[in-house]
């Protein structure tokens, strides 16, 4: 039987979120990429609301799907988490491997201020 990647990537995701859970005081990012845009939002999964959102769409790159614009992603998310009061976080992969993207992302909210 294989496995496909979506399913691995679906698999290991659950893994994830059945060991964390964000709470008012540190919610939880989530990140999301697809072949055009990579998305991210802080939510509070007590709640189940979202605090705050962004995306490369938003940031108006089109059509590319780059380390550089998923760092951009990141500085942008941190700092609209700064203006709602958000310091720390927990950093949910949502079963992607900590690499390309996703570790440029990790380090452009890092770098904005977000503590995770």
């Amino acid at each position: 039987m294989s496995i496909n990647k979506e399913k691995r990537r679906l698999k290991i995701r659950k893994s994830i979120r059945s060991k964390i859970s964000g709470t008012k005081e540190r919610p939880r990012v989530s990140i999301f990429k697809s072949n055009k845009a990579v998305y991210a939002q802080i939510i509070d999964d007590m709640s189940g609301n979202t605090m705050v959102s962004c995306s490369s769409v938003e940031i108006k790159k089109f059509g590319k799907n780059n380390i550089e614009s998923s760092k951009k992603v990141g500085l942008k998310l941190a700092e609209k988490a700064k203006k709602k009061g958000i310091k720390e976080v927990l950093f949910d992969r949502s079963g992607y491997l900590y690499h390309g993207n996703i570790k440029s992302f990790a380090e452009g909210a890092r770098e904005g201020g977000l503590i995770f």
